[in-house]
């Protein structure tokens, strides 16, 4: 049975809640949400651990009671206290926790007062004005949670997997499926290739000579659920986690054509048809052809040169001008996370953070980084133990001291100071003054109309200390929509003002979105592609972030953090 990562954190996140529904103990709250965490960013799968009978107490933050409950959802697939847990509440209150502005409170709040333990309870009232006349609700609220239901009940989105969660699932189908010794060539295509923040499905392209073997092979994989179509060449499956699988076995020959066609988008794919019409020929998934004479088809990058175009990287390919780029010889030379120096937004346990400052030094380096910013929270975030200025300022000298032991590895003091509602900033200038960064960002008051949340942060950024608008939009994929505020005219303010916006890496943040990054280059503004690590595992997610400023037609050039030191410490300068 492969269990990803993925499937062991999204039931220690479903416990969380159910337990905070409860009320219980923040403490094991807190334990079970760490803990899903670590495993949803853990580089190496956990099944495998267990396989191999390793300590997986040596994670952070999971002792031997999360160890035995992890090695229980490996092995059987569920977990019993899962299901005794489940019993305790109303069936679908846990579903509640999932609309915005509804957490676990609110959810055992409402159940309480007006009995309403699913979402069509919570309609049924909110539409009799029920919900409006209790405390902590208003009528624009009552309404905004409707919108919010019917949002989350129709939205493709929230049908759609994480890029990441997507990713596991397509490593361990590519190694499942690699068991074929007859297989050549083996590529994922689809919105996954191009990068989407969400996956719909995966669409495996295969290049081999016994396709039988693989039809075969890809049926035994034992996330299976259900067989949906099966033939020689081509199989769609259903997995256990309702995640679609479609698969192609084609030939050698047309392999770099079926991975072009496959990998879409269906704009881009379209434009490239017309083109092709317009020069005589025909194009298609077995290739490009004039007449009935084959061009060319094992190649993607051999198409597009007979189309005179140069080849465009699958995150371009969505028809916003890259093709017009291609035939001018205009294309961006998109940024690579080799070049990228240093990350410039991560957390300790200090705060919220589960490893040591000197464990996330040190797996910097590792990963081949020059220098890492520690950015603790600001004591507004009292839930993730926020620093206040005389913390800060004793946090300030554990770094001075670990840099002059030179390491070999530079730590920025740094903070992630909260903009709060009047737009001003969490600490006293006294102390931001003394820090190499200052990551600002909003965490409390997303509900403000546009005009007051745009006013707030351009606010704030006009703060001498003000150098990096974090998670800009403050949207949570599936999750939670982003706030209200005019984005082009904080960029326009960033700009201006000398500050810089973030390209947040989490996997369920992933903002700033590709055409944000875009029209960032547009403005003049040059953003941050930072981790915003809250472990050492994390700091492997910046693949993320460089995958959205590509998706965004970001260069080298429009990375602060792919400079040098030196060169990074005089731009942070206002």
């Amino acid at each position: 049975m492969t269990v990803q990562n993925a499937d062991v954190a999204h039931i220690f996140e479903h416990i969380a809640d159910i337990l905070a529904i409860e009320n219980a103990n923040p403490f094991r709250i807190r334990a079970y949400r760490n803990a899903a965490r670590t495993i949803f960013s853990f580089t190496k799968p956990v099944a495998e651990l267990v396989s191999e009978h390793g300590d997986l107490t040596e994670l952070p933050g999971i002792g031997k009671d999360l160890a035995s409950k992890i090695e229980e959802i490996v092995k059987t697939g569920e977990l019993k206290f899962l299901k005794r847990l489940e019993k305790e509440i109303p069936r679908g209150l846990s579903e509640l926790v999932e609309i915005p502005g509804i957490g676990p409170k609110k959810a055992k709040y409402l159940y309480k007062k007006l009995n309403i333990g699913s979402l069509d309870d919570l309609v049924s009232a909110a539409r009799q004005g029920k919900v409006s006349k209790l405390k902590g609700f208003t009528v624009q609220g009552e309404k905004k949670l409707l919108q919010n239901i019917d949002t989350f009940k129709h939205s493709d989105q929230a049908k759609r997997t994480l890029w990441i969660e997507a990713h596991d699932l397509a490593l361990s189908l590519i190694e499942h499926l690699q068991k074929i010794p007859e297989i050549e060539q083996i590529e994922v295509a689809g919105s996954y290739r191009r990068k989407k923040t969400t996956v719909g499905d995966l669409d495996l392209l295969v290049s081999c000579s016994s396709p039988l073997k693989v039809m075969e092979q890809f049926k035994s994989y034992d996330q299976v659920q259900e067989v949906r179509a099966m033939g020689d060449t081509k199989a769609s499956v259903v997995l256990k986690s309702n995640f679609q699988v479609d698969l192609r076995v084609v030939d050698k020959e047309s392999f770099g054509a079926a991975l072009l066609y496959f990998t879409g988008s269906k704009a881009h794919n379209i434009h490239l048809r017309k083109i092709a019409l317009e020069q005589g020929y025909k194009i298609n998934e077995y290739g490009i052809f004039k007449g009935k004479i084959k061009l060319a088809g094992s190649e993607e990058a051999r198409i597009y040169k007979q189309l005179g175009l140069g080849y465009i990287e699958p995150e371009l390919r969505e028809d916003l001008g890259e093709i017009e780029a291609a035939r001018r010889g205009k294309l961006p030379k998109l940024v690579e996370q080799k070049f990228i120096r240093g990350d410039l937004h991560a957390h300790t346990d200090a705060s919220d953070g589960q490893n040591s400052l000197e464990d996330m030094a040190a797996e910097a380096k590792r990963l081949g980084l020059e220098y890492l910013a520690i950015t603790e929270h600001s004591k507004r975030v009292s839930i993730a133990h926020g620093l206040d200025a005389k913390l800060l300022e004793k946090h300030i000298r554990k770094i001075d001291q670990f840099n002059k032991a030179q390491n070999g590895m530079t730590l920025l003091k740094g903070i992630e100071v909260d903009i709060l509602v009047d737009g001003k900033l969490d600490l006293p200038d006294s102390i931001l003054e003394l820090l190499d960064v200052r990551v600002c960002s909003v965490h409390y008051n997303l509900n403000l109309s546009m005009e007051k949340m745009t006013e707030r942060i351009i606010r704030a950024m006009d703060n001498r200390y003000f150098n990096i608008l974090a998670h800009p939009t403050g949207r949570l994929i599936n999750k939670r929509a982003p706030y209200a505020f005019d984005l082009e005219k904080i960029m326009i303010a960033a700009r201006d003002r000398g500050c810089f916006l973030e390209i947040n890496c989490q996997p369920d943040r992933l903002d700033l979105e590709g055409e944000h990054c875009k029209l960032a280059k547009e403005i003049g503004v040059k953003l941050a592609i930072s981790t915003d690590a809250h472990s050492t595992n994390q700091l492997h997610n910046m693949e993320l972030g460089v995958a959205q400023a590509r998706r965004g037609w970001l260069e080298n050039s429009d990375i602060i953090n792919t400079m040098s030191l030196n060169a990074l410490l005089r731009y942070l300068k206002r």
